[in-house]
């Protein structure tokens, strides 16, 4: 069978550049390892356009005009999609539609909203959703049926980062923040302010609404605190930063979806371990699972006493890291994400 791959970044680029080393996989969300479940794939041809309309317009026209057989669209996102899964429910698209899902779903704000959301979503035939809890918070929805629903270990690459390790040896030492999704600034420089440990912050200067460049800017950053905005960084050059960190440090501001999740992955696969805000969306405990400590929203007293406990106790602090790859190795990893998916894909498409 085949599916229509969906991305909303350029694919056919990214896995040139996943051929050659330099992109993890997982962030194309199972497009390389399909074959391996017996599953070919129909790349989308990425057209960068900025304007929504104009987006979900070219991407209807481009696979309705589709000419090769495939029995499943499979989307990493509902960006783009959005007037294929609207034909689908309205019984113009006969192709099944599955995506994943980043965010629960809820109910919409008025009736006319409302009432066209559930016709939306009568267009998507499944959803992936990264943990339990955002599926259960989406079942409260009567938009979202308990069978249209999977959640999916979604996880890092491990070749990827398997050979990065060994291409890499590096001595690691101190704290680093690499993510760019609802940081909390504020909180971990003011806590790193108090304890003095070397943080290294990779941060780009502005992301959904936050202004990362004006927030660090005004506030008062001590000699350990190194701050670069990483807008030219190749997603290889950030690993290899992170790579020579002893412990990723991921400050976050309260959301309902997996806000961090992405540098989580990635310090499990590297054996790193983990200074977490406590997000209930996250598909894992880390402190159950003995990977890392998690932190409540706006704690700086608790990012202080973390942050000094990794510090003093570097022999924990290892075996904490190689919990975390345990933990990748046996359930978040890209390979299992995909076996999970393809069963549920192959059963779409009536085999």
């Amino acid at each position: 069978m085949k599916i229509y791959y969906y991305h909303t970044q350029d694919a056919v680029r990214i896995i040139d550049e996943w051929k050659r080393g330099r992109y993890p996989s997982h962030l194309l969300y199972g497009a390389t390892f399909f074959g391996e479940n017996g599953i070919g794939t129909v790349l989308h041809r990425h057209h960068q356009e900025d304007n929504r309309l104009r987006r979900m317009l070219r991407v209807a026209w481009q696979v309705m005009r589709c000419r090769e057989h495939y029995d499943v669209l499979y989307g990493s996102s509902h960006r783009g999609l959005e007037l294929l899964i609207m034909l689908r429910a309205i019984g113009v698209y006969r192709h099944p539609i599955c995506i994943w899902h980043h965010q629960p779903v809820k109910k919409a704000r008025g009736l006319l909203r409302e009432r066209a959301s559930r016709l939306y979503y009568r267009g998507i035939d499944h959803l992936f959703m990264f943990s339990d809890a955002i599926a259960e918070m989406s079942m409260l929805s009567v938009k979202c049926r308990k069978e249209r629903i999977s959640v999916a270990h979604w996880g890092a690459d491990l070749d990827y980062y398997d050979r990065f390790m060994r291409e890499h040896r590096e001595q690691r030492a101190g704290f680093i923040s690499s993510g760019m999704e609802r940081r909390d600034m504020p909180t971990l420089i003011s806590a790193f302010n108090n304890t003095g440990l070397p943080l290294r912050i990779f941060s780009i200067k502005s992301y959904l609404g936050n202004d990362y460049e004006s927030i660090i800017g005004k506030m008062e950053r001590r000699g350990n605190i190194e701050v670069t905005f990483n807008n030219r960084l190749m997603i290889d050059e950030l690993t290899a930063e992170v790579n020579r960190a002893a412990c990723v440090v991921i400050c976050c501001q309260p959301t309902n979806y997996t806000v961090g999740l992405t540098t989580v992955v990635e310090a499990l696969a590297l054996g790193i371990p983990i200074i977490c805000s406590r997000n209930p969306q996250m598909p894992m405990d880390l402190e159950a699972e003995g990977c890392g400590l998690l932190v409540d929203y706006g704690d700086v007293g608790g990012w202080e006493r973390a942050t000094r406990f990794i510090a003093e106790h570097p022999e924990e602090a290892e075996r904490m890291g190689k919990r975390g790859r345990k933990l990748a190795e046996k359930l978040y990893n890209i390979r299992r994400c995909t076996s999970e998916m393809s069963a549920v894909i192959k059963k779409l498409a009536g085999e």
